[in-house]
């Protein structure tokens, strides 16, 4: 049974809800009920969850809260249309979304709620274009963004399924004329990022390009990349808009969610759009995004009706009142989305009951313990994040991508393929204890029972002729409030798991079990 019917009186479980109203990358797969990104639609407690830049398992706490929200949505059913209980609930998480994050007292600020950040490119995107112009859409490169950005940016499907559950045909355009994309290189040809200058340069280029060509433009600022980068920089971006104010848009892809407060507000008093999801450092169940748009922008873009081009990917009610969204379906519901959104409020409401002072501390010790670690053991190369300027905890890593070599010969070392690196990232998740025919009190088979979840393998160029990637080991809310509240297990314990994920990490490579 859809969760995207008009009326509904019997609602569908929570795990049902939780893997519906996305695209296809949410369905899970019939033999391991996992979807894409490897996880299942239940908590899985025993798992050492430092993949959150990819996107994490349910908690219990997040679980619970989903299954109060989809009783109430049953008591309701049958009282009054679906689409007002809808409505009603987004409302809700609306007002505590933006108070959490310290931003309820912008005036005028909107919030659209979208299955996923690549949603909300696409609907920022035609929001854009909805004016009339020509336009441009200018990026980084998706490999630090996601797959199906691109695709969205330009109008185009970019799944087989969209968030309201129709059947598309992928790399179509879904109305008019598709919207021209170009892109700017994070990574030489070894994986080595370019200086902020030069990828500065390449931004400015082509939004130079694209305003003299007559286009609009609607310029990417991402933060953070999937390796942790904030590109381009926001100073640049600033110059830009001062440069172009009639001509240029911009959209912070924050879809990481790893800045804090008033990096957010900083974005969004500068007339930016801000892409968030609930589902990466926030670590609620995958597929929960939402677009904040400022008082000044959004009373542009609601002189015009919300485009019918987003029909299939979203619900009137997932906007404001403010907003004519007379073209989309008015009856339509996504209780997925709801529900998925309940429950990235939990880890949201407990990670901002911890004084940000306190999570910076934390942060500092975690990010030395991981870096040392990895630069200590020749089998990890560290790939190298700027840090960003500034007080607060976004200051801080919370991505630590690595590249993994092999020890070939008395001195030598042979890098890991990207082949072998996603096989490494699959025997993670796996207890591999009853296949090592070791000990049963052995530290190594202790290590092999471990289950891990880390971040998907990145793309990072060529090395020695080979493609190469790097897997990410990631700090997330839900670990820091373990690490911090008083009912958790304690910085120490938090620690000491991640060292146990790259531990595991290193005796699957030197056992060639890759």
């Amino acid at each position: 049974m859809s969760s995207i019917a008009k009326a509904e009186l019997n609602i569908p479980s929570v795990t049902a809800l939780l893997v519906a109203g996305g695209d296809a990358r949410i369905a899970p797969d019939a033999h391991s009920g996992c979807n894409k990104y490897g996880c299942r639609s239940y908590p899985d407690a025993d798992l050492l969850a430092f993949g959150s830049s990819t996107a994490s398992v349910i908690s219990e706490q997040g679980f619970e809260a989903a299954v109060q929200l989809r009783d109430k949505l049953q008591n309701r059913a049958s009282t009054e249309p679906a689409v007002t209980t809808y409505a009603r609930e987004l409302d809700r998480v609306r007002a505590e979304l933006v108070a959490l994050c310290g931003i309820g007292d912008l005036p005028g600020l909107e919030v659209v709620f979208a299955a996923s950040g690549t949603d909300s490119h696409l609907i920022a995107a035609q929001l854009v274009r909805n004016q009339g112009q020509p336009l441009c859409a200018v990026m980084i490169d998706a490999v630090e963004t996601g797959s199906g950005v691109p695709a969205a940016l330009a109008g185009r499907h970019f799944s087989t399924r969209t968030a309201l559950a129709q059947a598309v045909d992928e790399g179509v355009v879904i109305a008019g004329d598709a919207i021209a994309v170009v892109t700017v290189a994070m990574r030489a040809a070894d994986g080595s990022p370019y200086t902020a200058a030069a990828m500065d340069a390449g931004v400015t280029a082509r939004v130079h390009a694209a305003v003299a060509a007559g286009q609009r433009v609607l310029l990417t600022l991402v933060d953070v990349s999937k390796t942790g980068m904030i590109v381009p920089g926001p100073a640049c971006v600033a110059a830009l808009q001062r440069q172009f104010p009639e001509q240029l848009d911009v959209l912070v892809d924050a879809c990481q969610f790893r800045i804090a407060p008033s990096t957010l507000r900083a974005y969004l008093q500068q007339g930016y759009m801000v892409a968030v999801t609930g589902s990466k450092f926030i670590t609620g169940p995958t597929f929960s995004g939402a677009l904040l748009i400022p008082s000044g922008l959004a009373q542009g873009l609601r002189r015009y009706p919300v485009p019918a081009s987003l029909r299939a990917y979203s619900a009137a009610a997932d906007w404001s009142r403010n907003w004519d969204c007379s073209r989309l379906d008015a009856g339509a519901v996504n209780f997925g989305l709801l529900l998925r959104w309940e429950a990235a409020l939990t880890e949201l409401r407990a990670f901002h009951a911890i004084p940000e002072t306190e999570i910076a501390a934390f942060l500092q010790v975690f990010a030395d313990a991981i870096q040392g670690k990895l630069d200590s053991d020749p089998v990890f190369e560290r790939v190298a994040v700027p840090v960003r300027a500034g007080a607060s905890w976004d200051s801080f890593p919370t991505i630590f991508p690595f590249m993994l070599r092999r020890p070939a010969g008395a001195t030598g070392y042979t890098w890991l393929s990207s082949g072998d690196m996603s096989q490494i990232y699959r025997l993670l998740q796996c207890d591999l204890s009853s296949d090592a025919g070791l000990p049963a009190d052995s530290a190594s088979r202790r290590l092999l029972a471990s289950r891990v979840q880390l971040g998907q393998p990145v793309r990072c160029g060529v090395r020695d002729g080979m493609p190469v990637s790097a897997l990410r080991l990631c700090m997330s809310a839900r670990l820091v409030v373990a690490a911090l509240s008083p009912r958790g297990p304690g910085p120490s314990a938090v620690i000491a798991q991640a060292l146990i994920a790259l531990e595991k990490t290193a005796l699957l490579v030197n056992a060639d079990l890759a």
